[in-house]
């Protein structure tokens, strides 16, 4: 399968897309932590390209294979802190919204604020977003998996 587009988005874009990340990584998030729930969300959306970067990106930041190997079935291991479940479980409420599940309930919403501040939720909230921004935008065009940005 050969992807779609050969060029990426114009200096514009890319530039606000890169505003959007400072803010994410100036909020206090631990880079490890964004890079769980870029992966958590990355799975759920089916993105190979995405997927794979994550990983790459994630073992440059001494990320353990352990830890990766198990974001997909986090609830089974013992190998995340609360606070990492606590964003992971955000992840999955906020990114299943097309599944006809509940969305970010009361509960899964008040398990985030017992670890992470306003800003830092809001960072956290930004970030799954823009996961699946990127997740959409790669599916649509076909992106392949094997690239680091």
């Amino acid at each position: 399968m050969e992807p779609r587009l050969k060029t990426r988005s114009t200096p514009e874009v890319t530039g606000a897309i890169q505003q959007l990340f400072k803010g994410v990584y100036a909020a206090g998030l631990d880079p490890l932590l964004l890079g769980l729930v870029h992966l958590r969300a990355s799975q759920i959306n089916g993105c190979a390209p995405c997927t794979y970067a994550g990983v790459q990106a994630a073992k440059k930041q001494g990320e353990t294979d352990d830890r990766l190997h198990s974001v997909v079935t986090w609830r089974e291991t013992p190998f995340f802190t609360e606070p990492e479940r606590a964003a992971l479980e955000l992840t999955e409420a906020a990114t299943r919204i097309q599944d006809g599940q509940p969305g970010v309930t009361d509960e899964i919403w008040a398990a985030a604020a017992a670890h992470f501040d306003e800003t830092q939720l809001s960072a956290l909230v930004t970030h799954i977003a823009l996961t699946g921004f990127f997740n959409r935008i790669n599916r649509a065009i076909r992106e392949q998996a094997g690239k680091t940005w």
